[in-house]
């Protein structure tokens, strides 16, 4: 049976300009506004942890920032 190890990693909304997803005052929400810059601070953090074998499950954004929840594959007698 294939085990797994998770782990939740949270970056401050001050690491984006427009928290990846924007929405303006208004209420719309559209990605837009986004820079190609802003994109590549998230492909970053994919990667950065995609390298160590960790992978993305999901991605919460919210006003204070990003939550990034990650798995990777444990073998037997680890952890």
């Amino acid at each position: 049976m294939k085990r797994f190890e998770y782990k939740i990693t949270k970056h401050s909304a001050d690491t984006f300009d427009k928290i990846i997803y924007f929405c303006s005052k208004s209420g719309r929400c559209g990605i837009d506004e986004v820079s190609k810059n802003q994109t590549r601070i998230l492909a970053d953090i994919l990667n950065n942890q995609g390298r160590k074998g960790w992978e993305l499950v999901q991605i919460s954004f919210g006003k204070d920032g990003v939550m990034v929840y990650w798995k990777r594959s444990i073998k037997d007698g680890e952890k």
